[in-house]
């Protein structure tokens, strides 16, 4: 941990799990879908459902969706500004299992007709963990640009990966692999220390075996 980490986030309260932790949930989550939300429906488990209310959860993850970070100013102001945008949202509670007590389940759309489902966790100081993907499992921060890669369960996908991301210079700093079942469905999640090219995306989602490919871009 880091000073920052101690102190918690420049952020607009009241809570830094709460609140600024769900609006980088929601903001993490519009990253990953790459385009504006237009619908969302948000479940709470926990304390997130318990006391979510009252902590502007639910403000927070909206004002996440439509792309605020925690420390703006009119992240009380999400819900007013989400419907003016023609953004459709609803809010339900949910119990999931093995996860940490403040977390979310986000479904969105997208305006192409995009969409996407994410599990995520808010740890506290205003960080947060992807949790699940369209159901399957990951474990990262979205503090770096993360490739998510869901491809069949065939030898020689990851060394595609891998290759790909080296012609363009860009390096691995943690891989992760998951899979349902032997010969079945698999994730990679590699978070990588450079922002990675839309040519090297265009590409890896061509290839066979190839069956979705998210990517976390953090400069947009």
């Amino acid at each position: 941990m880091n000073l920052f980490d101690i102190m918690g986030p420049i952020m607009v309260g009241p809570s830094s799990s709460h609140t600024a932790g769900a609006v980088r949930i929601g903001l993490i989550t519009r990253k990953l879908l790459g385009e504006p939300v237009t619908d969302a429906e948000m479940l709470l488990h926990g304390s997130f459902a318990a006391t979510g209310e009252g902590h502007g959860t639910d403000r927070a993850l909206i004002a996440g969706l439509l792309g605020m970070n925690p420390d703006d100013e009119n992240i009380p102001k999400s819900f007013e500004i989400a419907e003016k945008q023609g953004m459709k949202f609803r809010t339900g509670v949910i119990a999931l299992r093995n996860v940490h007590p403040n977390t979310a389940m986000l479904r969105v759309s997208g305006k192409s007709g995009k969409k996407l489902e994410v599990v995520a966790s808010s740890l506290g100081g205003g960080r947060i963990r992807i949790c699940r993907i369209d159901g399957i499992e990951t474990n990262f921060s979205g503090d770096c640009p993360t490739l998510i890669v869901h491809n069949l369960d065939q030898p020689g996908h990851v060394a595609q990966v891998t290759e790909l991301l080296c012609q363009y210079s860009v390096n691995i700093a943690a891989m992760q692999l998951y899979r349902d079942v032997r010969g079945g469905y698999a994730v990679m999640v590699l978070e990588c220390d450079q922002p990675i090219p839309a040519e090297p995306l265009a590409s890896l989602a061509r290839k066979d075996g190839i069956i979705k490919v998210t990517y976390l871009n953090l400069d947009e």
